[in-house]
Order: C-alpha cells, then structure tokens, then sequence
C-alpha cells in the first residue's frame, strides 16, 4: 500500500478563468491497487467569512480541484468526515447525460 501525506490545496472554480475559493489543506491519501482513499483537514481554522464561502461551495457543489505542491491535480467530491473537522475526497467522475 503506498501512502502520500503532506499539503494541498481544494480550490472552486466557477470556470477555467474565475476561481471563487481556495482553501490550503494537509491530505493523507493511500492507494492500494486501483482503489485509493484519502482524507484532508483544513489546514488551520478558517475566518468566518472563509468558513462561510467554504460552506455555500459545498452547498453549491461539492467538486473541487486538489492541487498537490509538486503541480498533479485532480477532480474530486469533498464531504465530511468522522470528526474533527475532516474531509472524505474521492474522485469525482462525471455521470454521462442520456438523451431522450
């Protein structure tokens, strides 16, 4: 099982040019095989008003891009987790629409 620990960053963009939220959080994300599973925390308490944007994103839509330091990123849904302010992240894979 490999495992990967360190600093990312959940942005929220409304479109390729207009990011509305940005948020600095530690990951701990483990694969083995073609499965993964990765959890965040915020990394340091939010503002009210960051907190309050983070908050009406989530409502929004739950997608955000993580962006690891080395440049990688990746689509993926965020919800909450078990306590302590932690973060479930999974991949975030588009449903195909179907026509009438």
């Amino acid at each position: 099982m490999d495992t990967y620990e360190g600093r990312a960053r959940l942005e929220w963009w409304a479109n390729r040019s207009t990011i509305l939220g940005g948020f600095d959080v530690r990951v701990t994300a483990c694969a083995a095989g073609s499965d993964w599973t990765c959890e965040a925390i915020l990394d340091g308490p939010l503002s009210a008003d960051q907190q309050e944007v983070f908050d009406l994103l989530m409502q929004a839509d739950p997608v955000f891009t993580l962006h690891f330091d080395e440049g990688s990123e990746i689509l993926v849904n965020v919800a909450a987790a078990r306590g302590g302010g932690r973060l479930a992240l999974t991949v975030y894979e588009p449903t195909a629409s179907v026509g009438p």
